[in-house]
């Protein structure tokens, strides 16, 4: 494609949903992605887990919205019956009530306002539902060289409240796969296994990207879905200066260990959230549980300087994550080969993403999405393509926020909430559970 309307910088989840919107919408669209393959940057090391529950209002309104998407896969993409899709498995999620969560009273005051299932469960009903817990309180949260590691400090959970809608994506890479063949269907083209190394200007607005070997794109619309890397990417377009809201990469661990003797947890296990241990849980193919850190002080954060070259081996994290799982599964062994997944995060301040245009015109971007975004890949491709046509026909987002309305929800929300230029957010939990 040698005259595009827009380039879009990744191939992940985002980066696709919103080529898909913006071709559906009439833009011709070239997506350029370093990797060889389409979805195989971090969206492949994604949990791929699709929520409901956030701390704040907008945040659970999007996600609400976003599980329909999920919900409705096929006929969203078009792409007809004999196409490989991704699996979302609606397995429920629980949340645990702890201190910490403020026992998910504004949770579920949030969830009620949209009309959104949810279930208050006693501890009796959480252990019904999940026979291999044990409600015995370890919080808070302490690093293996604590000497109280381990520690019951007395007290019991409440209970939980219990998202029946929840689940996972089976496949996170082969989701990316099926939105750039449903963006396709509608002119979208894509190269793959190329750099972007310049962001170039021209008459005070975005004039395309340089790519690695000197070759020019040029279009008049850019926009920066490069994941772990957009830091840099942002760098390069010269637009950090009035952002409050930054973004860096940050290295996570996941952990894969069997589910314990007895109990199939890959069919009648769950989402699950738990505060008071900091860690949250899904399960995984081969009756495996997959267990991943909710970022506690005491939990080192790593953060990484270059989104390609970072320690991709395992750390102690690996075992502090196993060990405190255990304290909630008292019969779950630890092997001693350590299995899962080494990624980055593109965490943002808040670790709340932004979706929005830059002090570049033509130059946007929707980055940040710190690990608990990939839900929403689908309402915020929707809502990229309506800021750069809000945009690009001559309004000001910044002085006046673009107005969208989540189609499912019929709920207009307005596209300040994710701005780089917002104040940091303190409704939000500022770790994954954004």
């Amino acid at each position: 494609m040698s005259n595009p309307d827009v380039i879009i910088i990744g191939t992940g989840v985002i980066g696709t949903a919103t080529a898909f919107e913006l071709a559906k919408a009439g833009y011709k669209t070239l997506s350029l992605d370093r990797n060889t393959q389409i979805g195989h940057g971090s969206t492949a090391g994604s949990c791929a887990i699709i929520r409901m529950h956030y701390s704040t209002f907008d945040g659970t309104a999007f996600a609400w919205e976003g599980y329909h998407y999920w919900r409705d896969w096929a006929d969203y993409l078009g792409l007809g019956k004999e196409a490989d899709l991704a699996t979302f498995r609606e397995t429920g999620c629980i949340v645990m009530k702890t201190e910490a969560n403020g026992h998910l009273e504004k949770h579920m005051e949030n969830s009620r306002r949209l009309n959104c299932p949810f279930e208050d469960l006693s501890g009796e009903e959480v252990v019904r539902r999940v026979p291999i817990f044990t409600l015995e309180s370890f919080a808070p949260p302490r690093a293996m060289k604590d000497p109280e590691f381990g520690q019951s400090n007395g007290g019991t959970l409440r209970g939980g409240v219990y998202w029946p809608n929840a689940g996972y994506v089976t496949d996170p890479a082969l989701s990316s796969q099926n939105l750039a063949d449903a963006a396709r269907r509608h002119g979208a083209e894509f190269r793959m296994g190329v750099t972007v190394t310049e962001i170039l200007r021209q008459g005070g607005r975005v004039k395309g990207v340089k790519l690695a070997g000197g070759e020019e794109l040029h279009a008049p619309v850019v926009i920066n879905v490069a994941g772990p890397g957009s830091s840099i990417v942002n760098r390069m377009a010269g637009v950090t200066d009035d952002m409050t809201i930054e973004t860096r990469p940050l290295r996570q661990e996941v952990v894969h260990v069997p589910s314990p003797a007895g109990f199939d947890f890959y069919h009648n296990g769950m989402i699950i959230s738990d505060s008071d241990i900091a860690c949250y849980s899904r399960p995984e193919h081969g009756n495996n549980i997959l267990i991943g850190s909710e970022d506690p002080e005491c939990d080192p954060h790593y953060w990484v300087d270059d989104d390609v070259d970072y320690d991709r081996n395992f750390t102690d994290q690996w075992t502090v994550q196993a060990m405190r799982y255990a304290q909630r599964v008292p019969s779950l062994g630890i092997p001693s080969k350590t299995r899962g997944v080494v990624d980055l995060y593109d965490a943002s301040t808040d670790w709340i993403p932004i979706y929005d245009k830059s002090s570049l015109p033509g130059f946007y971007m929707a980055c940040g999405t710190s690990g608990n975004q990939y839900k929403n890949a689908p309402i915020a491709g929707k809502m990229m393509a309506a800021l750069v046509d809000y945009c690009e026909n001559g309004a000001d987002h910044d002085v006046r926020p673009m107005q969208f309305t989540l189609p499912y929800l019929g709920l207009e929300t307005s596209a300040g909430f994710y701005s780089r230029k917002r104040e940091i957010n303190r409704e939000s939990s500022f770790s994954v559970l954004g």
